[in-house]
């Protein structure tokens, strides 16, 4: 059984999105040359990198607007990867190294191709982080369930409103209809000429 890496991204543009990590160097970045792109503006074109040593990746920032920090910690320098820790691009981008093993006969998905959300796998919580870690660790994404849309309301303020104006109109005609049949429009309207 052969290690695969992987960096899931739990909060961002496309949360549950898998990044397998494959090759000796991937830079992480909004431009579309990177390994692993993550378009969102607070991503530098070049954000970071991660370098394959001794069976480990390492990160590093590549002097990035915003930072990269692991476990709530902005990288300095080079920082050795472990298991389940927690890797923020900026303040909005929030992604969980994995560690797994699998089958190396398995079909792989390249990073490129990784960037849309894996929809065959069931997302995982994930992992507690390291037990000297201080801070808050992101929530998972809740599960995207799919509701029927909600019946649109009908306002019935504006009929009500034009059936009572019909209603008035209608009277309103009866009775001066009334008036000229019978003749008494010097009863009712004395101020006209000709009473």
């Amino acid at each position: 059984m052969a290690s695969q890496f992987q960096l899931i991204m739990r909060q961002g543009p496309t949360p549950g999105a898998t990044f397998i990590l494959e090759g000796s160097q991937l830079n992480i970045g909004r431009d579309s040359t990177n390994e692993i792109v993550i378009n969102d503006a607070e991503v530098s074109r070049r954000h970071a990198r991660l370098t394959f040593q001794g069976g480990k990746y390492v990160l590093e920032d590549l002097g990035s607007t915003n930072g990269t920090f692991v476990n709530g910690q902005r990288l300095a320098g080079p920082r050795v990867l472990k298991a389940g820790e927690v890797v923020s691009l900026g303040e909005q981008i929030v992604l969980v190294y994995e560690v797994t093993t699998n089958d190396p006969g398995a079909t792989m998905v390249s990073p490129r191709a990784a960037a849309a959300p894996a929809i065959s796998r069931p997302q995982t919580p994930p992992p507690p982080p390291p037990a000297d870690y201080v801070g808050s660790v992101p929530a998972s994404p809740a599960p995207v369930v799919s509701q029927p849309a909600p019946a649109k309301k009908v306002n019935i303020l504006p009929i009500i409103i034009a059936v009572a104006v019909l209603v008035f109109i209608c009277v309103c005609a009866g009775i001066l209809w009334y008036i000229d049949q019978n003749y008494l429009w010097c009863t009712f309207f004395p101020f006209l000429g000709g009473c």
